[in-house]
């Protein structure tokens, strides 16, 4: 059958090949030619990183071959520096038409200090532009889908927070998030939390699945029910699903202006899956021969993108002729000898530059800066209580401050709030604050922990400061890869391009009878393993508010523990120390003075040590307990102080004995200060073994003051 019958036969492909037509017609000639030039661009990039890694000139490559006609058909209708793009590893052809020029490229595959992306730290094709708005990834598939979703409501929440002199971020009504990804990405949970969320507040995200048939050696239709994702999500409300031949430029040049006139128009997003081909393999490490058939890969030849454009642009095009193809070819070869040159000349990383920017170079929690006094005010308050007021006071100060998470919110229907008491948080930690702030500031997320954290990424490189929470520390697992890879890294893997100050305030501990195995986790020193992550974790009310605006006021993503059995003691109540009252990280705390040895300790043992201490003095044993306050991070200085002046040290936490904090502080104790020690370091924690349901279990299970008081006895009298 021809093609013009079974045009003519199908509704829905006669609609197509218009829509096409007219597209082709809004193209002229130079729109022409650049599509070509780019294409051409990425390809023989693609070629000299090949020829650069078999040199040993480069470490990696990945390419971009076949996916070149949708890639720049949505990078000639995206406005680089106006709407937003999170690309994947395999977007050369997208960021090359957004504006990343082929000497940055280059520089990326040779590692040199002088990319701008990442200066040697990051893979190549990792590119980024914060001139054009182009967000730095990773290499964890799906995972910028969340951040993508951030990214457009803070554009939104500046359009509902703009007044007339002054606009909260910089933003436009009309802007677009572009977030590009593979099909194989398509089976991560981010993605399906990043469609929910996107189309519940009909965000204008437009998401490019590109399809090539699979993710590295698994293919689509071992990966995908029925082998096609835009079937899959077709009936998501909100959702414009558009399926595409991107080998074809037109086809996709018309299937990327539908989707991006869609979310311009504020419906909701947008998704375009385009059927594309890899003619390489996943990587210079893979090798697809070992299972893709000979046949298979030819087949995908024949729809070879830059092959089929090149035929239209010389059998069907009034405009171009043969010989301006073979000019434009010319000067990419010529713009790419030059542009290798420039990367094999270029400087390589200064070892001594290793560890910069794990965290920000301006404000250093940390510092003399974030030293003040409290200026007490009020009765006592509790240490739920205290963090509520510190918020409350944070936002009003600063508008930027959002907060959400799992039932953080009064009440998600507004039209009820009058009628109601309020939620705000199953801890009542952010009751009020919807009613003060609006629900634009302070709202309800599905339960979706990695969308919780992945969302506040996309808010705050915009400028936004997310405040977010998860509402139990057992609960925190499935945000760990973007807590691990993304929320740590970015700033680092970007070479300070991009960052992500946040906080994540985060319930945790057990000894509150009933608990049981998911109410009562421990568990700080895992994320002691992410380098630019902050960890602080209050003991009492008054730390607990200078320590939370510390933590909002710097640079850094901080994760805030707040201990659960902590909340509402007596005897951590404090006055309210005062709208403006901070704490510098790492700058441990002396409970209690004491010459004949000290605990190290923090979170709900500070209390239970101090306990401990008391009863030890019984037996003319001087205990000085030390509440380090905060874990990363940690205030080495005041431990080998109390150390040097006591020679005996307990440490003491509610995380289980293996593995847990108190290691790492025992085997620096024991490297560091060895000769100052009169006895072994004796830890006291939790057992290896889950909290169980009854007090009984409980109690066996964790830490007792009468533990810490045996371990201070046998040290004393080693």
């Amino acid at each position: 059958m021809s093609q013009e019958s079974t045009t003519a036969s199908n509704p829905s492909s006669q609609a197509k090949a218009i829509k096409n037509q007219k597209h082709m017609k809004d193209l002229s000639r130079d729109d022409l030619l650049n599509a070509y030039r780019m294409m051409v661009l990425s390809r023989r990039l693609d070629e000299k990183e090949i020829q650069l890694k078999n040199q040993s000139a480069t470490f990696f490559q990945i390419s971009a071959a076949g996916h070149e006609a949708v890639q720049v058909a949505a990078g000639m209708l995206l406005r680089p520096g106006y709407d937003w793009t999170f690309p994947y590893y395999r977007d050369r052809a997208l960021c090359l038409t957004l504006g990343v020029s082929p000497t940055t490229m280059l520089l990326g595959g040779v590692g040199s200090a002088e990319d701008p992306s990442s200066g040697g730290r990051q893979m190549p094709s990792h590119w980024s532009s914060r001139e054009s708005h182009i967000v730095s990834p990773s290499s964890a598939t799906g995972m910028q889908c969340l951040h993508a979703v951030g990214c457009a409501e803070a554009g939104v929440l500046a359009a509902t927070q703009r007044t007339a002199d002054k606009a909260l971020i910089s933003a436009h009504d009309d802007e677009v998030v572009l977030v590009s990804l593979g099909e194989g990405a398509t089976s991560e949970g981010e993605f399906w939390e990043a469609l929910s969320a996107t189309c519940l507040q009909k965000l204008p995200v437009v998401y490019v699945i590109q399809d090539n048939g699979y993710a590295i050696s698994v293919p689509v239709d071992a990966q995908t029910p029925g082998g096609s994702i835009s079937t899959l999500v077709e009936r998501f409300p909100t959702l414009r699903t558009i399926s595409i031949d991107g080998t074809d430029f037109f086809e996709s040049y018309s299937g990327m202006h539908e989707a991006i006139t869609y979310a311009q128009s504020r419906k909701g997003p947008a998704l375009v899956h385009a059927s594309v081909v890899r003619l390489h393999s996943h990587s210079l490490s893979d090798d697809q021969k070992a299972y893709r058939s000979e046949e298979e890969c030819k087949a995908d030849l024949e729809q070879d993108p830059l092959k089929l454009f090149k035929h239209w642009c010389i059998q069907e095009s009034d405009q171009i002729g043969e010989a301006d193809l073979k000019k434009i070819e010319s000067a990419v070869d010529n713009d790419i000898a030059e542009a290798t040159s420039q990367a094999l000349a270029a400087s390589q990383p200064n070892p001594a530059t290793v560890l910069d920017y794990l965290y920000s170079p301006k404000i250093d929690p940390a510092s003399a800066a974030f030293t003040s006094e409290p200026t007490p005010s009020g009765d006592p308050e509790t240490m739920v209580t205290a963090i509520n007021h510190t918020l409350r006071d944070e936002m009003t100060c600063n508008p930027h401050i959002v907060m959400f998470g799992e039932d953080i919110a009064d009440c998600s229907r507004t039209e009820s709030l009058p009628s109601v008491s309020g939620k705000g948080g199953v801890f009542k930690v952010t009751h009020g604050l919807q009613r003060a702030f609006g629900e634009d500031r302070v709202f309800n997320t599905p339960v979706a922990e990695a969308g919780i954290v992945g969302r506040a990424l996309g808010m705050a490189i915009r400028g936004i400061k997310p405040v977010v929470e998860i509402q139990f520390f057992d609960y925190i697992w499935p945000a760990m890869m973007q807590l691990r890879n993304e929320i740590s890294m970015l700033r680092y893997r970007s070479n300070n391009t991009y960052a992500c100050p946040m906080v994540i305030r985060v319930p945790i501990g057990g000894y509150l009878r009933g608990g049981s195995l998911y109410h009562s986790q421990s568990g700080e020193s895992i994320f002691a393993h992410c380098p630019g992550l902050r960890i602080a974790y209050p003991s009492n009310a008054e730390d607990a508010s200078g320590l939370l605006r510390t933590a909002i006021r710097c640079d850094d993503p901080v994760l805030f523990f707040e201990h659960k059995h902590l909340y509402r003691q007596t005897y951590n109540k404090r006055p309210y120390p005062g709208a403006d009252y901070t704490i510098p990280f790492g700058q441990a705390a002396t409970r209690r003075e004491g010459h004949d040895i000290v605990v190290v300790t923090w979170g709900a043992l500070v209390q239970r040590s101090l306990l401990a201490a008391q009863q030890a003095s019984k037996d003319d044993i001087s205990v000085m307990v030390l509440d380090l306050r905060t874990i990363a991070p940690y205030d080495w200085e005041s431990i080998a102080s109390a150390i040097q002046q006591t020679n005996r040290v307990v440490i003491a936490h509610e995380d289980q004995l293996t593995c847990g904090f108190g290691a790492e502080l025992g085997s620096r104790i024991a490297d560091e200060l060895f000769d100052c020690l009169d006895a072994p370091v004796k830890r006291v924690a939790a057992l290896d073994c889950p909290v169980g349901y009854h007090p009984i279990l409980e109690e066996q299970v964790l830490p007792q003051t009468n533990d810490i008081l045996k371990a201070i006895q046998e040290v004393v009298s080693y």
